[in-house]
């Protein structure tokens, strides 16, 4: 695979602005620290001439990116069965089992989706920042299930991650909330950053040091002591609708994380204990970056979300 060259003029002077910045904006798959490698390697250059990554950018600089070629995952393939709702020569959309990681990190080396993507694909993956691997866009929880899209090309993964950027994708979920949610729709409007105390948490900010965080809602169907809610993202933050529901006072079914106490309370009064957090991916709708078709796609609900369903239906 050879590198690949792009170019383009920059559109507005930003005068107290830095490259790499505009450069990871512009390329939001593409890491910050990754754009700074690649202007110290000279892969990236403007007006023909290296710069650093501090240089602000001016009105009219043309600046080249030779992408380079893509080094061999560090990740191994494995034969790891998938569940694939949609494929061509650009891009593939799968069902997610739950308990499934999507990317290897320190205790889950193995048995990733990217694993068995890298041997589903053979071959044919995106090499976005120089690592060949498959163009995983966007990300699901470990325990969530369902739709999840990803990339076999550069191009495909850029257009795609600009989608996601841009909000231009449909993300529909379906999950299962602890208590009774008291309207039958709403929009959350609550901006979510880290937790102050517990730092693999997020939380609601009303402080201003949050990111803007937008879900709608509806409820499907009341349940035992719990409600079937379908949930659209229009934001795309870290655990966004269990963060959100647990500040409207109804987190979600299995969430230990974010409503231990009310699960509790779950299985005293109704008996059932979700066996995971109940939160599936059940939509995504976005535009074919090669074709331009719309591409809604569809993951039907796993066995054990169809189970809870069944076990907490009021009779």
């Amino acid at each position: 695979m050879a590198d690949r060259a792009e170019q383009f003029v920059i559109e507005k002077s930003l005068p107290g602005g830095r490259l790499d910045v505009y450069l990871r904006k512009r390329f939001p798959d593409v890491s910050r620290g990754a754009m700074q490698r690649l202007l110290e390697q000279g892969c990236i250059r403007v007006n023909g001439q290296t710069v650093k990554p501090t240089h602000a950018p001016r009105l009219g600089e043309v600046v080249k990116i030779c992408w380079p070629e893509a080094r061999p995952a560090e990740a191994q393939p494995e034969e790891i069965p998938l569940d694939v709702l949609f494929e061509d020569e650009s891009l593939l959309v799968v069902n997610k089992p739950a308990g499934l990681v999507v990317h290897p990190a320190a205790g889950h080396e193995e048995h990733t989706l990217v694993n068995a993507l890298l041997h589903h694909c053979q071959g044919s993956l995106s090499g976005i920042g120089g690592v060949a691997r498959p163009g995983i866009v966007h990300r699901l929880d470990k325990e969530t299930s369902g739709c999840l899209v990803v990339a076999k090309n550069d191009e495909t993964h850029l257009a795609l991650s600009a989608q996601f950027s841009g909000r231009l994708v449909t993300k529909i979920y379906h999950t299962i909330v602890c208590g009774s949610v008291a309207r039958e729709a709403g929009e959350i409007h609550a901006a979510i950053a880290r937790h102050p105390a517990h730092r693999k948490r997020m939380a609601v900010h009303d402080d201003g040091a949050g990111r803007a965080a937008h879900t709608s809602y509806r409820v499907l169907e009341r349940l035992n002591q719990t409600t079937y809610v379908e949930a659209q993202i229009h934001t795309g933050r870290t655990h966004q609708i269990r963060v959100h529901f647990q500040f409207l006072g109804y987190p979600l079914a299995g969430d230990a994380t974010y409503g231990a106490s009310k699960n509790k309370r779950l299985k005293e009064l109704t008996h059932y204990a979700a066996p995971r957090v109940l939160l599936h991916a059940k939509e995504l709708t976005f535009k074919h970056p090669r074709t331009g078709i719309t591409m809604k796609c569809s993951a039907p609900l796993p066995e054990d979300f169809k189970s809870a369903l069944a076990t907490l239906r009021l009779p």
